[in-house]
């Protein structure tokens, strides 16, 4: 495979994805699960999405993909979305005629449909990809204490080792760890170098790394953020950092339709 699969046979796969991972699964653990079924290659996996403007957009073409798939398959009637970011099958994506539906679906339509939602995700980065630096490290800053950080201090010093700030994330209450980060205003793909470069930078100042871009990870970083025998890292790409922004609120005005509809069975209480 030398090229990214057809947007509905993805939509087959994260089907197959989702049954295998019990019925539900986060956004990660059906890429992760969609790329072993479909055997995707890392040099497929690592290609770079990029807008009808040429933007690279902060997610890969899988991803992108991805995205688009479980999209349809949320407005089709097979998957469910909760407020938590877990996808989960209903009773009609669990039939296994739902396949044959999708099969015939991909013959009357084409790969060049796109959902219009993830434009605002595009939008969204490229203001993000061209703050001032210190600006971009605020930004992660005020994330991180809209998610529950303290004593979050942007750092970002010459010779620091490539650590831009540091913070405590507190578990309801009890527990807490002590979190180092970086964050990069990227248009392209971070590295698994980068990974480790960031890992020997806080190595004895921090329980935990977190490495935020606006960019994505090749799959050489993904694996290398949680090889085992090494300090953990979290990462959030573009993608994960547009939903975050759009979750707090921050800088996203999200707008919600009213549905209004008669209820018959109201005035039968009368």
């Amino acid at each position: 495979m030398n090229a990214v699969p057809h947007r509905y046979d993805l939509m087959a796969a994260t089907l197959k994805a989702l049954s295998a991972l019990g019925g539900s699964g986060t956004i990660e653990e059906i890429r992760e699960k969609v790329i072993e079924l479909m055997a995707i290659p890392d040099e497929v996996a690592n290609l770079p999405y990029t807008t009808k403007r040429g933007n690279v957009d902060g997610r890969t073409a899988v991803e992108y993909s991805l995205a688009w798939a479980r999209t349809y398959l949320g407005q089709m009637g097979y998957l469910e979305n909760s407020s938590r970011g877990i996808w989960s099958l209903t009773a009609t994506g669990s039939d296994p005629s739902a396949m044959t539906d999708l099969r015939s679906k991909k013959e009357r339509k084409t790969s060049s449909e796109s959902p219009s939602q993830a434009d605002w995700k595009q939008e969204l980065l490229l203001i993000c990809q061209s703050m001032a630096p210190t600006a971009f490290e605020r930004l992660v800053q005020r994330i991180l204490r809209d998610t529950g950080f303290v004593q979050v201090e942007v750092t970002g010093r010459s010779g620091d080792g490539g650590i831009d700030g540091k913070g405590i994330a507190k578990i309801n209450g009890i527990l807490s760890f002590h979190v180092v980060f970086q964050c990069k205003r990227y248009t392209g793909a971070v590295g698994s170098s980068e990974i480790r470069n960031f890992r020997g930078a806080m190595q004895g100042r921090a329980d935990k790394g977190l490495f935020i871009t606006t960019g994505y990870f090749t799959r050489d970083a993904i694996r290398e953020a949680v090889r085992d025998g090494a300090s953990a890292i979290d990462l959030v790409d573009g993608d994960k950092l547009a939903e975050k922004l759009k979750t707090l609120g921050l800088g996203v005005k999200v707008e919600y339709i009213e549905s209004v509809s008669p209820d018959p069975e109201w005035f039968k209480t009368l």
